[in-house]
């Protein structure tokens, strides 16, 4: 039987990109214009400038024997796509067009023409997507004035029944109900439970599902456990994905706090791996549209679950528990206080760091340190980059080669009993000092502080925000799902809640593929700066200045500036007692 067509027809953007700045594209045309937003662009006089100190300063250094990152880059997969229901708009980025659908409240009225045909939406699972994406769409679709019923499907004797029924959903109004008979009876099934879960059960969701209904995915998982032994998706039904780039609670929160101003929400990726009868791709805009996407970027299934599984053990969440700790413990090594460590540690990077990179971008962190503090950071950033890249190197390989996925579906299995062998589940980290620490810091600290600028911590952050851009560009992804992936995601939807809450916390509170992969690689970020950029420092290594100035230089600013403009239309609102922890982690405590 041949495959199912997609709707998305990936092509080469452009050739390959040379090296040479004189051959770098540097296209700045758009589709639209934006206002500027305070951002010190690739090509503004102001960046020129800095460029040609840094340069007209370069010196050698111990690190000059590897290669320097450059903007020579693997040209990324351009993804355009056809929709008859909603607009879609061009964005130049870095050079490279791609294709995007902005979303807004006053497009709800689209949703009955983009889930034609469709009479139930079953979402499978209340973990962390499940709650946020289920009341979203429940309540755009009732703003659209449409009948089409969201159905939630649990398995039988789920504490999730009673927090479902919570905010609405019951077995008396057919909204509510369990996860087979809701799977068998819908048109399109969102499955939302854990990647671990989804690896167990696919052969039983898959042969309960209807003829030409329509698989719906928040992550690309599933697939990369599918190839791992050889096989797919059945051919007999269509397969799309909507991913928002932030955590469940993340979603809703922006949602509801943008009720009154036209939509906010977490900005989403979608992505159509099988179309049988052509409307995929529309299903898939309606569903991130309806979910409160302030944008929506393509990408494919495979880029998706290598960007995203490769990004949480990145700087989502493992590289910043590593890097934190490293630092933590070299600041009170070195005589600073407990609570000050904290500060110019966790509370840095998640406070002021984040707050700044999400409105005016990474130059703006280094443009407001004094001139000694520009120093600090240019000695952490040129000690910290390339033993922040090794790990994340060999992360993203890991994950490329589906060994990651192999060991979230084996550590899933050994929280049972089985074998003979006792059950292994995750234990917690906030038990120890440093998060202690931080627990007496939060309970102390004003409302509305960010925490202090810390130059040094401010280096080491966004030399890793740098190298994970650089090893996805390398790797061909587009610049929508870099930024995303690598900015976006960090700094507006999963720092705010640490900021709130804690690194630890939601190392100890979201999704088990997430908790999984910062258990296992935080470690090797925190051992990679201890013995590697730590140690550069304290030996007085020299400055890396071209590194330094390919930072200042990079496209991916420009391309940061472009995204910005189509950030959620509100910064998302944590208070200090915000409950994002899982249902199910929940109800066992």
């Amino acid at each position: 039987m041949a495959a199912a067509t997609s709707s998305i027809a990936p092509h080469l953007s452009c050739p390959s990109v040379s090296s040479s700045s004189k051959a770098r594209k540097t296209s700045k045309a758009t589709s639209f214009t934006f206002p500027s937003i305070g951002f010190v662009s690739s090509t503004s006089k102001s960046l020129r400038s800095l460029t040609a100190t840094v340069n007209g300063n370069g010196t050698g250094s111990s690190l000059s024997a590897r290669m320097v990152a450059s903007s020579a880059v693997r040209a990324p997969v351009s993804l355009d796509f056809e929709t008859s229901v909603f607009k879609k708009e061009k964005v130049s980025l870095a050079g490279y067009d791609e294709y995007i659908v902005r979303g807004g409240r006053d497009l709800f009225k689209h949703l009955p023409d983009a889930f034609k045909g469709i009479k139930q939406i079953g979402v499978i699972g209340w973990g962390s997507q499940g709650p946020a994406q289920a009341q979203n769409l429940r309540d755009s679709l009732v703003e659209a004035k449409s009948d089409i019923v969201v159905k939630i499907g649990l398995r039988k004797g789920s504490k999730s029944f009673e927090e479902a029924r919570a905010v609405g959903f019951t077995e008396e109004s057919g909204t509510l109900g369990d996860i087979w008979e809701t799977i068998s009876s819908s048109d399109l099934v969102l499955l939302l439970i854990s990647d671990a879960a989804q690896a167990d059960n696919y052969e039983k969701i898959f042969s309960h599902m209807k003829p030409n209904s329509i698989l719906g995915l928040s992550h690309g998982f599933l697939l990369g456990h599918l190839q791992s032994m050889g096989l797919d998706f059945p051919k007999n039904i269509s397969v799309v994905a909507v991913c928002p780039k932030g955590m469940g609670p993340s979603v809703r929160r922006l949602y509801v706090q943008g009720k009154e101003i036209n939509g906010a929400g977490i900005n989403a990726s979608f992505a159509v791996h099988q179309d049988v009868d052509g409307r995929a791709a529309d299903v898939a805009l309606g569903w991130s549209v309806a979910l409160g996407s302030p944008f929506t970027f393509a990408t494919t299934l495979e880029q998706e679950y290598k960007s995203d599984i490769f990004g949480e053990r990145g700087i989502l969440l493992g590289a910043v528990h590593g890097i934190v700790e490293s630092l933590f413990r070299r600041y009170t090594e070195n005589g600073m206080s407990e609570d000050l460590a904290y500060k110019n540690t966790v509370e840095c990077i998640t406070g002021t760091i984040s707050r700044t990179i999400s409105t005016q971008g990474m130059l703006a962190v280094y443009n407001s340190l004094s001139e000694e503090g520009k120093k600090d950071f240019e000695t952490a950033y040129s000690a910290s980059f390339y033993p922040c890249m090794e790990i994340l190197y060999e992360c993203y390989e890991d994950v490329a080669a589906g060994s990651e996925i192999r060991s979230v579906v084996l550590a899933g299995r050994r929280f049972y009993d089985k074998e003979g062998l006792p059950a292994f589940p995750m234990g917690k980290i906030d038990q120890t000092r440093m998060w202690k620490v931080g627990e007496r810091v939060r309970k102390s600290r004003p409302a509305g502080d960010l925490g202090p600028l810390y130059p040094f911590t401010a280096g080491v952050y966004v030399a890793l925000m740098m190298a994970q851009i650089e090893i996805l560009r390398k790797k061909g992804h587009s610049y929508s799902e870099i930024i995303n992936e690598s900015v976006i995601e960090s700094v507006d939807s999963l720092n705010p809640f640490m900021h709130a809450r804690g690194v630890s916390f939601m190392v100890d509170n979201c999704s088990t593929t997430a908790r999984l992969g910062s258990r296992k690689w935080a470690p090797r970020f925190d051992y990679n700066l201890t013995q590697q950029a730590l140690v550069a420092v304290d030996n007085g290594a020299p400055i890396n200045k071209d590194l330094i100035s390919n930072f200042f230089a990079d496209p991916v600013h420009g391309a940061i500036e472009v995204c910005a403009q189509l950030r959620p239309t509100v910064d998302i609102s944590v208070p200090e007692d915000a409950d994002f922890v899982r249902p199910e982690l929940r109800q066992s405590n």
